[in-house]
C-alpha cells in the first residue's frame, strides 16, 4: 500500500506470506510483522497462528479499530507469549488516498449577514420566498390559522418540494405565473372530478374507482392547499398595498436617484394602507442606501414615522439596522458599480428597462459567487485558509451565511447551478430570514457580532464536520472583519 516489495527488501524484510496460507514453514529464527484488517476472519486466522506459532516474535498491526473482545481472544491464544506488540494503525494522511485525483478540492465560503443587510428587508415575488415573507415557513409548515374563514383541515399545511409536485415546479416562479398555473391546476382537477363521481355499476367501475381514488384525493388536497395559500398571499398584497411598496423598495435597493427615492418614500408614508412595519422597512432601506448622502433626510423621515403613529419599537430598528449593516460595518459597496463593466451593464439596463420592476434586485451573493467562479475574488477581502491559492475554478462550493440566508439568495444559487456547467453550489445559514426575522442586534450591544457568533457556533461547526465526511480538503474564504470570530468558532 505504501512500499513496493523491492523497497521493503531494503528494510531487511525478506519473506512475504499470507495469514491464510496453509503451507508455511516453521522459522523460529525470524520475527513476524502482521498487518491485518480487523475482520472476524483475520482475527480467527491470527488466533490459530498464535496457538501454533511459526516465528519467534509477533508484531501485530491492525489497519482500523479492533474490539476489546478480539484483543482478549488474541491474548488468550498467546499461551507461548510470542506477541511483542499489538497496535491499531489508522491513517489520516490525505495524500495516501487521493488516487491521483485531478479535480479541484471543494471550497467552503463563509459570509456575514451584515455584509448585505438589504436583501432580507425586501418584499419577495417568487412563490417560496413570498410564502416565507408573508406567512412564514417553519420546517416546511405554513400556519394559516389566522386566515379569515379557514377550514379546520387547512389551518396548517405542508409545502415540501419532495412530495408536492406543483410546489417543486413553481417554487422559483414569480407570483403572476403562479396565478396562471393555479388556474391550470384547477382546470385539470375539474376535468378529472366528474369521472370520479360516475355511478359504480360494475366490478370494473369499482376497481377503477379504488385504483384512482388515492390519486384523486391527493390532487384534491394539493388544489385546496395551493388555492388557499395563493388566495391569502393575494389578499395580503392588496391589503398592505405591497405592489406599490415593493416598487419603491426596489428603487431604494437598485437605483441611485436620491430625489426620486425620497419623494416616493414620503408619499408612501402618507398612505394609510401602508402598515407601520412596511413604513419602517422603507425608512430602513433609505437609511442604509443614503447613509452618507449629502442631502440625507433621515431625521425628517423619522418624524414622518412618528406622525404616522409607528411604534417606538419599529422606529428604533432604523438606527439598529444602520449600526448592524451600515457602511462602517460592511466590507462591500452594495449600491455603486465598482468597475467599468458593472457601470456599462447598469447603463444598458437603464436604456432597455427591466422585465419586472419588482425583481430588479440581485443579492450581493450573486456578485460574490460570480467573482469566485471566475477567479476574480479579491484575496485581500476574502482571505483563505488552505494549502494553496485559489488559482483553479472550484467545482463544489458550500456557502454558509453567519446570521442567516434568504430565499432570494437560494434562488440566486439555483439559477447559478442551472447556468454554470461544472459548478455545484450549496447554500446554508444559521437561519432562513424573512423581514420580521431579520431583526438586527440592539444598538446597546457594543459586541453584537461576537454575541451573534457565539449563538451560531454549534450549527456552523456541525456543518463543517458533517461535510468533511464527503470532502477531503477545505479552503476557507471569509471576509477580513470576521477572522477573529471564525477562529473563535474553530477553537471552541
Amino acid at each position: 500500500m505504501v512500499y513496493t516489495q523491492s523497497e521493503i527488501l531494503q528494510k531487511e524484510v525478506y519473506l512475504f506470506e499470507r495469514i491464510d496460507s496453509q503451507n508455511r514453514e516453521i522459522m523460529k529464527h525470524l520475527k513476524a510483522i502482521c498487518f491485518l484488517r480487523p475482520t472476524k476472519e483475520n482475527v480467527d486466522y491470527m488466533i490459530q497462528e498464535l496457538r501454533r506459532p511459526k516465528y519467534s516474535i509477533y508484531f501485530i498491526y491492525f489497519s482500523n479499530v479492533i474490539s476489546k473482545s478480539d484483543v482478549k481472544s488474541l491474548a488468550e491464544a498467546d499461551e507461548q507469549e510470542v506477541v511483542a506488540e499489538v497496535q491499531q494503525v489508522i491513517t489520516k494522511e490525505y495524500e495516501l488516498f487521493e488516487f491521483r485525483r485531478t479535480e479541484v478540492p471543494p471550497l467552503l465560503l463563509i459570509l456575514d449577514r451584515c455584509d448585505d443587510a438589504i436583501t432580507p428587508l425586501l418584499n419577495q415575488w417568487t412563490y417560496q420566498a413570498m410564502v416565507h415573507e408573508l406567512l412564514g415557513i417553519n420546517n416546511n409548515r405554513i400556519d394559516l390559522s389566522r386566515v379569515p374563514g379557514i377550514s379546520k383541515d387547512l389551518r396548517e399545511v405542508v409545502l415540501s418540494a419532495e412530495n408536492d409536485e406543483f410546489y417543486a415546479n413553481n417554487m422559483y416562479l414569480n407570483f403572476a405565473e403562479i396565478g396562471s398555473n393555479i388556474k391550470n391546476l384547477m382546470e385539470d382537477f375539474q376535468k378529472k372530478k366528474p369521472k370520479e363521481q360516475q355511478k359504480l355499476e360494475s366490478i370494473a367501475d369499482m376497481k377503477a374507482f379504488v385504483e384512482n381514488y388515492p390519486q384523486f384525493k391527493k390532487m384534491s388536497g394539493t388544489v385546496s392547499k395551493h388555492v388557499t395559500v395563493v388566495g391569502e398571499l393575494s389578499r395580503l398584497v392588496s391589503e398592505r398595498n405591497l405592489l406599490e411598496v415593493s416598487e419603491v423598495e426596489q428603487e431604494l435597493a437598485c437605483q441611485n436617484d436620491h430625489s426620486s427615492a425620497l419623494q416616493n418614500v414620503k408619499r408612501l408614508l402618507q398612505n394609510p394602507k401602508v402598515t407601520e412595519f412596511d413604513a419602517a422597512r422603507l425608512v430602513m432601506l433609505y437609511a442604509l442606501h443614503y447613509e452618507r448622502h449629502s442631502s440625507n433626510s433621515l431625521p425628517g423621515l423619522m418624524m414622518d414615522l412618528r406622525n404616522k403613529g409607528v411604534s417606538e419599537k419599529y422606529r428604533k430598528l432604523v438606527s439598529a439596522v444602520v449600526e448592524y449593516g451600515g457602511k462602517r460595518v460592511r466590507g462591500s459597496d452594495l449600491f455603486s458599480p465598482k468597475d467599468a463593466v458593472a457601470i456599462t451593464k447598469q447603463f444598458l439596463k437603464g436604456l432597455k428597462g427591466v422585465e419586472n420592476v419588482y425583481t430588479q434586485h440581485q443579492p450581493f451573493l450573486h456578485e460574490t459567487l460570480d467573482h469566485l467562479i471566475k477567479g476574480k475574488l479579491k484575496e485581500n477581502l476574502y482571505p483563505y485558509l488552505g494549502p494553496s491559492t485559489l488559482r483553479d475554478r472550484p467545482q463544489d462550493i458550500i456557502v454558509f451565511v453567519i446570521g442567516g440566508a434568504t430565499y432570494e439568495e437560494a434562488l440566486t444559487v439555483y439559477n447559478l447551478n442551472r447556468t454554470t456547467p461544472g459548478v455545484r453550489i450549496v447554500l446554508g445559514g444559521t437561519t432562513v430570514h424573512n423581514t420580521k426575522r431579520h431583526e438586527p442586534p440592539r444598538p446597546a450591544s457594543t459586541n453584537h457580532l461576537l454575541c451573534k457568533m457565539k449563538k451560531v457556533r454549534h450549527p456552523c461547526k456541525g456543518f463543517m464536520l458533517d461535510s468533511s465526511i464527503y470532502f477531503q480538503c477545505w479552503y476557507l474564504c471569509v471576509p477580513n472583519s470576521m477572522l477573529s470570530s471564525i477562529l473563535a468558532i474553530k477553537i471552541q
